[in-house]
């Protein structure tokens, strides 16, 4: 088996324990590949270093992991970056930067963006209210608001 093969497997390996619950193993494996840019372990290696999980909370350094995933494309992470924006978790809150990530991640086919981005223009409180642009992003989502 050459080091390719064994990457790949101590990924799936780390992602199935961070799905079990078994977050010490998942950052035993997953620290490691998310450390060399991989975007699936930088997502998880994120989630676990906000919320505490098998680890002690590390903020920044969840910040920059889901940052890093996002910015080569993972539309979970676009998803959830963009969160970060929106609930001022990890950063400071910032309507545009989150709009601009759930954007990224609607356009790749993630419904929750999607939907999260209609309901944004639908209530009309965090920016100027645009039915136009909801009704552009419930369609996106799959969901028909007539």
């Amino acid at each position: 088996m050459d080091k390719f093969e064994n990457r790949a497997m101590e990924l799936e390996s780390g992602i199935a324990a961070f799905e079990t619950k078994n977050f010490k193993h998942a950052i035993t494996l997953l620290s490691p590949i998310a450390e060399e840019g991989n975007a699936d372990a930088m997502y998880r290696m994120a989630i676990m270093l906000q919320n505490g999980l098998g680890c002690v909370a590390d903020e920044a350094k969840a910040f920059k992991y889901m940052g890093d995933a996002a910015s080569k494309g993972l539309p979970l992470a676009q998803h959830a970056f963009g969160f970060m924006y929106f609930e001022g978790e990890c950063t400071d809150k910032n309507v545009d930067k989150s709009i601009e990530w759930f954007t990224k991640a609607a356009e790749q086919g993630l419904a929750g963006s999607a939907t999260t981005l209609a309901m944004i223009y639908e209530e009309g409180k965090l920016v100027p209210q645009d039915l136009d642009k909801a009704k552009f992003w419930y369609q996106k989502a799959g969901i028909d608001r007539d």
